[in-house]
């Protein structure tokens, strides 16, 4: 993989076999358990939260005029109906895959995004630039993705089954759902809206770079230290507007992805996607859903990093 590397600085991944091992060996040596665990607790409280509203963002997202498809006239209308229908149950369908895959994805991300700023900085006197933060979280992103797309696959699918009679419902739970989905498409069926997914990691580079930097430029306004602690409030105030930035910049790739794991539709690949829904519904239906999503990750986001830099704070010190 590329790495965010400074002048100077030796690649992870240079010909030599006992270069490769030395520098996955330095690599290693910055990973650090408690981002894991920091990572996974914000993502999970962020998620139990506010799982009800990212539900209302899919079923907007691959609102795309078929009949059988429930009509929603707007985030209450569709949180009313479905508590109505189905209560809290409907509201939290899907939930068991989405804390599973926002819990490791969260906790990952953090995981290899400190090791790989970490490697980077290794003999450096410099902070690492605004580019490098935004490298080191695509690769942390792509990495992370390659081993959850499948826990995303299943929180679509369980998501979107719209019949309120159990005995109907095609999964049955999170494990059904990954077994189902193996046997009748394989790989392939766990892997869909992996494309777009890797495209989406460019949303997590951009937000950890507008974070770091919201971040360094506050505490040089302060006359602090750029990895100096901030309250809690000021945590909020960095992660949503990286947050908001980030969703504006690329929100989408997710109504691409989450089209291409619906179990109700069927797309040759990415680029028929593309092609259908500006076909069908023009540039706003690449915005479907981006209001409730909006409504929902900035509190999350909000929600994911004060309680990530708590716990780090608390198992690492300012050992981070």
């Amino acid at each position: 993989m590329s790495s965010p590397l400074g002048e100077g600085k030796t690649p992870i991944a240079p010909s030599s076999d006992s270069s490769i091992t030395g520098n996955l060996q330095r690599l290693y040596s910055h990973v650090k358990l408690g981002h894991l665990a920091a990572g996974l607790s914000g993502g999970v409280v962020s998620t139990m939260v506010l799982h009800p509203l990212d539900l209302v963002k899919i079923r907007f997202a691959v609102s795309d005029g078929l009949e059988l498809r429930p009509k929603y006239h707007g985030i209450r209308h569709c949180l009313r109906t479905i508590w109505q229908q189905e209560g809290l149950a409907g509201l939290y369908q899907g939930v068991t895959p989405n804390v599973w895959g926002a819990g490791a994805s969260w906790g990952l991300y953090f995981l290899f995004y400190n090791a790989i700023k970490a490697y980077a900085k290794e003999g450096r006197q410099t902070e690492l630039s605004a580019t490098e933060h935004l490298v080191a979280a695509a690769e942390a992103g792509a990495m992370t993705l390659c081993l959850t797309n499948p826990i995303w696959v299943t929180k679509t699918r369980l998501v979107l089954q719209y019949s309120t009679d159990p005995n109907t419902k095609p999964y049955k739970g999170m494990v059904d759902a990954l077994v189902k989905i193996y046997r009748q498409e394989g790989i392939r069926g766990l892997y869909r809206g992996f494309v777009p997914g890797l495209f989406g990691t460019s949303h997590g580079a951009l937000q950890f770079m507008a974070y770091e930097e919201l971040k360094r430029d506050y505490n040089r306004y302060r006359r602090m230290r750029s990895d100096a602690k901030l309250n809690p409030l000021e945590y909020i105030t960095m992660a949503a507007l990286s947050k908001i930035f980030a969703v504006a910049t690329t929100y989408p790739y997710q109504v691409v992805r989450a089209r291409m794991q619906d179990q109700h539709s069927s797309y040759s690949g990415v680029l028929d996607v593309i092609r259908r829904t500006w076909t069908n519904e023009g540039a706003q239906g690449f915005y479907k859903g981006m209001v409730s999503n909006m409504i929902r990750v900035t509190p999350a986001c909000c929600i994911t990093f004060v309680v990530y830099e708590t716990v780090s704070g608390f198992l690492l010190g300012q050992q981070k």
